[in-house]
């Protein structure tokens, strides 16, 4: 059972991280063979000190002196001191030599790929040659000497056959173990070459085929292969199984783990590969090996993306029922060494569409208009760059088994207004590849991640305008309710933003709402309500659904930005919604086109489901006829407080210190409130009414509503206290009480106080209850009566927390 073990660059970048390869590879007999790529982060100093040696910058001698510093330090911290001599006398040597390697490339003012192949082959030797004077019983051996290749140099392609001889002849005679330097190799001529950036992974799979090994193990700083990067998608999980396909497929699009090559001579050979964390041994990292898992019920294994490519399109009539473009697009491209990532084509033959690396994109271009000079000329062909573009992939040989995966794949993306700008797909059904906008990358893997992996648990992200009495007590029910979502139907709610009157506050990873006031206060930026919902917009969160608990019109003002982000809107505030007919059309007609929601079932009867019962009765069908309701729950309490104890002016302060009016009381008593929703709830009707267009009759003299200030109008009610109570006393007296109610019928709308007697559905309306009598077509004998609590800051946040749970469920 002889097993090849490579541990990567940051597996070797401290003393400490050496200490613990030494542990795993002493810890069985099998662990014979050790590939070890260049301490962590060396490879990239040497990279930069040999283009500064060309360049002529001296600096480069500074980039030398930290990489012998860190060579010697680590050397001197895991060597024991009467062994020291000799280890450091050899680093020496080989930092001398590096360093004059660079003077002479400094001289020569030339960097040519066979130049930089020898001086970056010195990382691996350097870290090979101190890891096998750490561990027990270990020889080193100089991959060079047996690993050939052709002279590519940068990327050299391997002679198998006379790597096999040589290796399996060499390592055949190894007593104990032997640790190789990753990454490199010679040509025939013997010359330093080098397999390619994460050629180490490639040393050991070459190495493990050449002796026949039954394992390698591929030792790095994850737990394995995720189901999605890690850094952009927070729930990804290790990976525990993959075919080679797979890990083909997904190391091609982007997946860091290993380096694509070292697949082939792994599956030729049939050996299985282990993906295992140097810092999380007990892990148990991801087997792959040639066989698919047909098992599970998953769809797909894993995602992968390649963050930044360029988007190139030929297009034309001059392209259609036209034999040999293609041959003649791509034999350009190659022969320019351009190499492309992704290509799709329209069934009209009209377009090729493909992927490449950025920095190939001159390159290309040179190589098509020169190839297609004459059809561009002509306009018959054109071409088509996009850069700041991304891919990503979803793989899985599951795929082929089951339907609907590009459904689904595609309306998670839709929903989340991630626009697809090319589509590929192989007749293997084992990968499909989607080209989005790069900004879009993060939403998309995460909203990709969360429909095939996290299917059974949605997240939801918060924007919350307002934390006075409507807001502060929804995050005060958020905070009771979310572990009960969480456990029981797989919700999570996160607040993400908030804001005040003169502050703003962001936390992708949730605000703590337990103290969210006291952050607000102490950490928060200067509220800017453009900036507020640009943030919204910039970060791309998935699901996000701003929440306005203000009764602010310059909040309302920025519903239609928001929507157009494809960001849902749950609001309190009615202001949006009572503005101009033409308006109100706008927010529904973009909440359509976008796929996002726009609620606001707070807006008329609190938290009582009103506008939700209409928008169901006329969507099947029905129609409203006529409506009659008391709107106001702080005029109904009013109403029904008033005595001889309580006058008119005294119960209007118990409603406003009660939180059922306004912070302004003119506003709910000179019917403005009730005129707002009454136009709501007719426009939910179907009827496309204006202010203008409802009779409008209050019960206070219109100098009342003129003063400064709130408590000149409290002065101007008291003068008035006598008179209601006279009349409230011959209302009693006639069995009759007061009720401000609203109505509409066939179009035609008004509000106003009325007096109704004991036998009227609203008398024994109580507290500051609301009620709403519907009469349609189909309940045309008895109306349809909704009824309860019409106001209060907490029935109010609870209607709010019943819409976000309606847009989460979407």
């Amino acid at each position: 059972m002889i097993k090849v073990l490579k541990f990567g660059g940051s597996s070797v970048a401290t003393p400490e991280s050496i200490t613990k390869v030494k542990a795993i590879v002493e810890q069985s007999p099998d662990n014979k063979f050790v590939v070890v790529s260049a301490l962590g982060g060396v490879t990239d100093q040497l990279v930069k000190a040999s283009a500064m040696a060309a360049s002529g910058d001296e600096n480069f001698k500074k980039e030398l002196h930290e990489v012998e510093q860190r060579h010697l330090s680590a050397a001197k911290s895991l060597i024991k001191p009467q062994q020291q001599g000799h280890v450091l006398s050899e680093l020496k040597v080989m930092l001398n030599e590096l360093e004059d390697y660079l003077q002479s490339i400094a001289r020569l003012r030339e960097l040519t790929p066979k130049l930089q192949d020898y001086a970056l082959s010195f990382g691996e030797r350097m870290s090979a040659f101190l890891l096998s004077e750490t561990i027990a019983e270990a020889v080193l051996v100089d991959s060079r000497s047996i690993i050939k290749t052709d002279s590519t140099f940068g990327k050299a392609n391997v002679n198998f056959e006379k790597t096999n001889q040589l290796s399996s002849a060499a390592l055949r005679e190894v007593k104990g173990r032997a640790v190789l330097p990753g990454f490199i190799a010679s040509d025939e001529n013997g010359n330093t070459t080098t397999l390619g950036r994460g050629g180490s992974d490639y040393t050991a799979a070459i190495l493990a085929a050449a002796i026949g090994a039954s394992s390698v193990e591929i030792w790095t700083d994850v737990n394995g292969f995720m189901t999605a990067d890690p850094r952009k998608v927070e729930k990804a999980y290790p990976i525990k199984h993959l075919s080679y396909s797979e890990v083909f497929e997904l190391s091609n699009f982007g997946a860091k783990v290993i380096y694509p090559p070292t697949v082939h001579p792994l599956l030729a050979d049939n050996i299985a590969m282990l993906i295992k964390n140097t810092f999380n041994p007990a892990a148990d990292g991801t087997l792959v090996n040639a066989h698919a898992d047909v098992s599970g019920s998953q769809a797909i294994k894993g995602i992968s993306s390649i963050d930044d490519i360029a988007l190139l399109t030929l297009h034309g009539v001059g392209m259609t029922g036209i034999s040999g473009i293609s041959r003649r697009l791509f034999g350009a491209l190659a022969e320019a060494e351009v190499s492309v990532i992704l290509i799709s084509q329209a069934s009209s033959e009209q377009s090729i569409t493909f992927a490449i690396v950025p920095e190939h994109v001159e390159q290309a271009r040179q190589a098509i208009e020169s190839e297609f000079e004459v059809e561009i000329r002509h306009q018959t062909i054109g071409l088509k760059i996009e850069t700041e573009m991304s891919i990503i992939a979803i793989v899985g040989e599951n795929m082929k088994r089951m339907p609907g995966i590009s459904g689904k794949l595609f309306n998670a993306l839709g929903k989340n207004g991630v626009n697809v700008v090319a589509i590929a797909q192989g007749s293997s059904e084992l990968n499909i590849s989607t080209v989005v906008h790069k900004l879009n990358l993060r939403k998309a893997l995460n909203v990709i991640h969360e429909a095939f992996f996290l299917s059974g648990y949605r997240e939801v992200h918060l924007y919350i305008a307002g934390i006075g009495t409507v807001g502060g007590n929804l995050i005060q029910q958020i905070r009771q309710q979310r572990e009960d979502l969480m456990k029981n139907h797989r919700l999570k709610i996160n607040v993400v933003g908030v804001m005040n009157s003169s502050k703003m506050l962001f936390d992708v990873q949730g605000i703590n709402l337990d103290e969210i006031k006291d952050e607000l206060e102490r950490k928060g930026a200067p509220l800017s309500l453009s900036s507020f919902v640009q943030h919204i917009a910039s970060v791309n969160l998935r699901s996000s659904i701003f929440v306005d608990c203000t009764a602010s019109a310059e909040v309302a003002d920025f519903y239609e930005k928001a929507l157009q982000s494809f960001v849902s809107v749950v609001t309190a505030n009615k202001i949006a919604c009572s503005s101009s007919y033409e308006r109100y059309q706008k927010l529904q007609s973009v909440s359509r086109m976008r796929g996002v929601k726009f609620l606001y079932e707070t807006n008329v009867g609190a938290g009582l489901p009103v506008i939700k019962t209409i928008n169901e009765l006329v969507l099947s069908g029905d129609r409203v006829t006529k409506l009659e309701a008391v709107l106001s729950g702080t005029l109904n309490f009013i109403f029904n407080t008033i005595s001889e104890e309580i006058s008119m002016s005294q119960a209007i302060r118990m409603a406003k210190e009660k939180g059922y009016s306004e912070p302004d009381p003119r506003v709910d008593l000179s019917g403005v409130d009730v005129l707002r929703k009454i136009l709501i709830l007719a426009r939910e009707c179907g009827y496309p009414l204006e202010k203008s267009d409802v009779e409008v009759s209050t019960f206070l003299p219109a100098g009342c509503f003129g003063t400064p200030t709130v408590e000149m109008f409290f002065d101007a009610v008291q003068q008035l206290d006598a008179d209601f109570e006279a009349r409230r006393k011959a209302l009693y007296a006639a069995g009759k009480r007061w009720r401000f109610v609203a109505s509409l019928s066939e179009g035609k709308a008004k509000i106003g106080l009325q007096e109704v007697d004991i036998i009227h559905p609203f008398f024994n309306l109580q507290g500051s209850d609301n009620i709403i009598t519907l009469h349609t077509e189909r309940y045309s004998a008895l109306p349809m009566v909704i009824k309860g609590a019409g106001a209060g800051a907490a029935v109010t946040a609870a209607g709010v927390f019943g819409d976000i749970i309606r847009v989460a469920n979407i």
